[in-house]
């Protein structure tokens, strides 16, 4: 027999079925679906190995429906064309109970080759079920979308997966035969990230690779039949979102702990070098701004440098900048100043520049009083002089308020010594 352990053991029904019990357990709502023979286009989204073709599968076999199934790797326009013709002939138009197509990894469809399905879900010919890896609302486009239902499968949990195992030692009909103690499964787990599918299939490989009937496994024995754990990270998708984002929260919480594992995790996962400094380079001046300036300069630094050197000795600044900028005083007074200030702008519109803050590089303008009683702050004490440069109606508006750290008190007191009585610093 060549089917792997992970096909041979696929559920048939919903009580075979381990995990997603928000969908698929006694009040979950794909099983409501089933029940009630009201089954809606609908959009799977988990990561791989989570049981979303088979969940699929189920709902055709229990709700007694024409099953179709195409691939987005290896389909165009003309198959899907060819499977909603035979979804009308075999009378879906005119029955609750249309046929169900199925189309794995969704989110490699093109627009057109998504805009195809339109009519066809609209119309009621196929009840739609999408699966992707990827965040559908960067992958699907909005029209297919709004028509299905999104429901998220998760990673398996330790004691699904435990499981698994158990069920594939008790049950399968290859597996059974064998004497197996299951010592440990720290390793297996470990190795599979949740995903059920690798994990059968590391556990198989294991248990073929004893010549005896009798095995014993242990996390050393699967570690060293099992050199190669390739890190599960896709740098188009929400994996790369998902990490940056931990990432970048990481160094704006303090911890150059998580900041270094997440982009350990980048760096395995051969994240574009370029990509992660820029967005240490927003994050110096977003999180950091004028509580350490010199912060953005190590970020700049940062994103030259990589972009010269490359994997893999760019992980090594990247790093340094990570952890530096992790180990920095915070502050998003910048960030919040520009961001008020534009608010402002779409709220005042376009006011006039006060006429003694315009230039006046024409007589015309000169006579018009461009440039009139401008008070040039270099003639006075301390290179201060009191004057207004907003426009009239948004005068005293306070948009810049220095962070509590060192750096951004001393701009204060700055600020207070001066403009005190017009901002209240």
């Amino acid at each position: 027999m060549n089917e792997p352990l992970a096909e041979r053991l696929r559920p048939k029904t919903l009580e075979d079925y381990v995990s997603q019990t928000h969908l698929v357990g006694k009040n979950g709502a794909l099983t409501q679906h089933i029940k009630q023979g009201l089954i809606p286009s609908m959009i799977f989204w988990g990561p791989p190995g989570t049981g979303k073709t088979t969940i699929a599968n189920i709902i055709a076999t229990e709700s007694g429906r024409p099953f179709y199934t195409l691939s987005a790797i290896n389909s165009g326009v003309k198959d899907i064309r060819d499977v909603i013709d035979k979804a009308k002939q075999s009378g879906g138009l005119f029955t609750t109970k249309n046929p169900i197509l199925f189309i794995d990894e969704i989110h490699r469809f093109s627009k057109s080759q998504q805009d195809s399905l339109l009519q066809a879900v609209e119309k009621g010919w196929i009840t739609l079920i999408g699966a992707t890896t990827e965040n559908p609302s960067f992958e699907v486009i909005s029209a297919l979308l709004s028509r299905c239902q999104v429901y998220i499968l998760n990673a398996f949990d330790k004691k699904d997966l435990e499981t698994l195992l158990k069920r594939a030692i008790e049950k399968d009909e290859l597996i059974s035969k064998k004497t197996i103690n299951l010592k440990e499964t720290n390793a297996l787990l470990k190795l599979s990230g949740g995903d059920a599918r690798k994990l059968l299939n590391i556990f198989e490989l294991i248990v073929n690779s004893y010549d005896s009937n009798t095995v014993t496994i242990t996390d050393e024995d699967v570690l060293k039949k099992i050199q190669n754990n390739t890190v599960r990270y896709d740098k188009t998708g929400e994996q790369h979102y998902d990490i940056i984002s931990a990432f970048i929260k990481s160094i704006r919480g303090s911890d150059p702990n998580a900041a270094v594992y997440w982009l350990a995790r980048m760096v395995e996962g051969g994240e574009d070098v370029k990509f992660i400094a820029r967005r240490l380079l927003i994050l110096a001046s977003e999180d950091i701004g004028n509580a350490n300036p010199t912060a953005l300069v190590i970020a700049n630094n940062t994103f030259q440098a990589v972009t010269t050197i490359g994997y893999p000795e760019s992980r090594i600044i990247l790093s340094q900048c990570a952890t530096y900028l992790a180990c920095s005083p915070k502050s998003n007074a910048a960030y919040k100043a520009i961001g008020k200030a534009q608010q402002l702008v779409k709220e005042t519109g376009d006011l006039s520049v006060p006429l003694e803050v315009r230039n006046a590089p024409t007589k015309l303008m000169k006579e018009l009083g461009y440039g009139d009683n401008y008070k040039y702050a270099h003639n006075y004490d301390a290179n201060f002089a009191n004057q207004e440069f907003m426009p009239d109606d948004i005068k005293n508006s306070k948009l810049y308020d220095p962070g509590n750290n060192a750096r951004e008190n001393a701009h204060r007191e700055f600020l207070k010594q001066r403009w005190k009585d017009k901002y209240g610093y």
